[in-house]
């Protein structure tokens, strides 16, 4: 859940360190610093706060050297701080480390070293690490990798590191399990990083750094090691991540530039896979497992956070128009059981990066029960993708903002595919209602932009409800994982008390929490279950609740009870969560502006999040 950055080469170090570390902020940002080696020596920066708070610090001291290693912390181990900020360095201050994850067994090898005449600075796990790769090195007389290799091999957790050597200025030693690391490959230089934005500025070439993978860094040498010691032939691969993907583009936040773009990136997620002419879905990522989906008798998705929000609709539609059975469950909570699962089952794993430890666990079980893997995932080259047996990427295309938006609507638009596919392999579908879905499907990226329209009402709304200290979210059917998903955007980003539920549950329990300082938002639109709806708006209205509703353009009756309406284009049911989500996800970003939150990296939240 750390942001890491490393360069070797001919360059001044600092400058892409620093602007790396910035591009990856959204992955940790409670501390930051680099070390960085020079002719005149080895020199370590660290502060806690914001990179830019390191970037002051730093302004008048020595920061040249074309050797560096920089990290931004999502604390795990100790409080943030300047003294648990990395890197963090060796007993003798020879070695320098950064590190994402988490060293499971680091307080048995803290106390063996202790005995052994350590003293330790901070309260990290990371600490140990590298206090071992030193014990390690020094007991066996061997060089720097092989101490690394070895020192990996008694460790149990996950980790990505990077480590620096103040007297072999020329090297940098780099290994991964479970966490991200790429490597990107210059002439005479070699960038790395937790992903790809940092290096895509300076080399399109890059190489992913695999599961027990430890790699000797030079600037015109590169040499990849397994923990078992046997040599690796890295794979170069070419990145298709454009600079300007990851800058805000005139937003004055990647959440706003981020929403504003579910036009494109729900059409980027359909492209090349539906064929309108002959009213067919063509998903080439598990087209090898056409005739298995003709005869699976359940399905399991496993998924976090927004990525559980968008299973729950991915229930809804693989119910409804593949005829199978579907549990959706916490990737968190599915590792720790002993589900049931078997060789006819499908499991389908979704996350945004790919690297999500809890979803990757689930996965593992899954596979040693004999079930087929899907994944869904927006991040070429993550890890899940690697350990499914197929899947679909998102193409959504970078997600900087830590509050996800555009990755939900892409993975509910991958969702649709697969749902209406497997519909395709079983025949539970008439093709002419395939074709009038998938048509309708088309249009959902025009019907978003006509949402977006609406931004100028949302903030209004906002200015309203900006002060309050609770909100329910309620939605029926399919409109249920809305109402989840937008309590979720509130309270993430504007730290507002927000909950979802069913609307019908309201009775039973959150009603009593209505009085006239309550917003209630509704997903009210035209469905099985309008009438429904409407009876629970007036229930909320008896109470002096605020009704915030998302209707249908051209609603008349909701909009004589509600205090304030949001219309969105009229669509198939099954297409609802594409729309709706956009309101909410713009009510809870004004909101969070006007209660002066910082929208793109909200307290005590990581993108990525790849511990435990």
């Amino acid at each position: 859940m750390c942001g890491i950055v490393g360069y070797i080469g001919f360059r001044e170090a600092w400058p892409i360190v620093i602007k790396g570390l910035k591009r990856l902020e959204y992955r940790g940002y409670d501390s930051a610093g680099v070390a960085i080696i020079n002719n005149n020596g080895f020199n370590v920066y660290k502060k806690a706060g914001k990179v830019s708070t390191l970037e002051d610090f730093a302004s008048d001291k020595d920061r040249s050297g074309s050797i560096a290693i920089g990290h931004t912390r999502w604390a795990t181990h100790g409080a943030p701080s300047d003294v648990n900020s990395h890197p963090h360095s060796s007993n003798d201050n020879r070695l320098h480390i950064i590190h994402n994850g988490i060293i499971e067994n680091y307080s048995t090898l803290k106390e063996e070293l202790i005995s052994r005449g350590h003293e330790f600075k901070s309260a990290t796990d990371t600490e140990v690490l590298i206090h071992l790769v030193e014990e390690i090195q020094k007991i066996e007389q061997i060089d720097l990798m092989e101490a690394v290799r070895l020192a990996l091999n008694s460790v149990i957790g996950a980790y990505a590191i990077v480590i620096i050597d103040r007297e072999n200025p020329g090297q940098l030693i780099a290994a991964r399990k479970g966490s991200p690391l790429v490597i990107g490959v210059g002439s005479g230089e070699y960038f790395i990083a937790s992903d790809a934005t940092p290096i895509v500025e300076y080399t399109k070439n890059v190489i992913y750094l695999k599961d027990n993978e430890i790699a000797l860094i030079k600037p015109n040498e590169l040499l990849i090691r397994r923990l078992d010691n046997v040599i690796q032939t890295p794979l170069i691969q070419e990145l298709e991540l454009k600079l300007e993907a990851i800058e805000k583009g005139g937003f004055d936040h990647f959440m706003l530039k981020e929403i504003y773009e579910q036009p494109r990136s729900v059409k980027d997620c359909m492209r090349g896979r539906i064929n309108l002419k002959d009213g067919k879905i063509e998903l080439g990522g598990i087209k090898e497992y056409a005739d298995k989906l003709k005869n699976i008798e359940r399905i399991i998705i496993v998924a976090c956070g927004t990525s559980w929000h968008a299973g729950l609709t991915g229930e809804y539609l693989i119910e409804e128009y593949a005829r199978i059975p579907v549990e959706v469950e916490y990737a968190s909570e599915f590792r720790y059981r002993n589900p049931i699962i078997n060789e006819k089952d499908v499991i389908i794993a979704i996350s945004q990066s790919g690297e999500t430890a809890d979803t990757m666990a689930a996965i593992e079980i899954a596979k040693e029960k004999g079930a087929t893997i899907f994944g869904i995932c927006n991040v070429v080259g993550a890890s899940i993708p690697r350990i499914t047996h197929a899947g679909v990427y998102t193409h959504a295309g970078p997600e900087i903002g830590v509050a996800s938006t555009k990755a939900f609507t892409a993975q509910v638009t991958v969702l649709t595919l697969m749902a209406l596919y497997i519909a395709q392999q079983k025949g539970t579908l008439p093709v002419s209602k395939l074709t009038s879905l998938l048509t309708e499907l088309n249009s959902i990226p025009d019907k978003i932009q006509t949402v977006l329209a609406t931004d100028y009402l949302i903030k209004n709304i906002a200015a309203k409800v900006k002060d309050a200290k609770n909100c329910l979210f309620l939605g029926r059917g399919s409109g249920f994982p809305v109402a989840l998903e937008g309590a979720l955007k509130l309270k993430e980003i504007s730290y507002i008390h927000a909950e979802g539920y069913p609307a019908a549950e309201m009775k039973h329990g959150p009603i009593a929490l209505i009085d006239e300082k309550m917003p209630v938002v509704f997903i009210a639109t035209k469905n099985s279950s309008y009438e429904k709806v409407i009876s629970n708006i007036q229930e909320v209205k008896a109470r002096k609740g605020i009704v915030i509703a998302i209707v249908t353009q051209g609603d008349t009756e909701v909009k004589k009870m509600a205090d304030y309406c949001i219309e969105i284009p009229d669509a198939d049911e099954v297409f609802l969560p594409l729309l709706a989500t956009i309101p909410l996800q713009l009510l809870a970003y004004h909101i969070a502006v006007m209660r002066g939150c910082n929208v793109d990296q909200p307290r005590n939240l990581a993108k990525s999040v790849t511990v435990e």
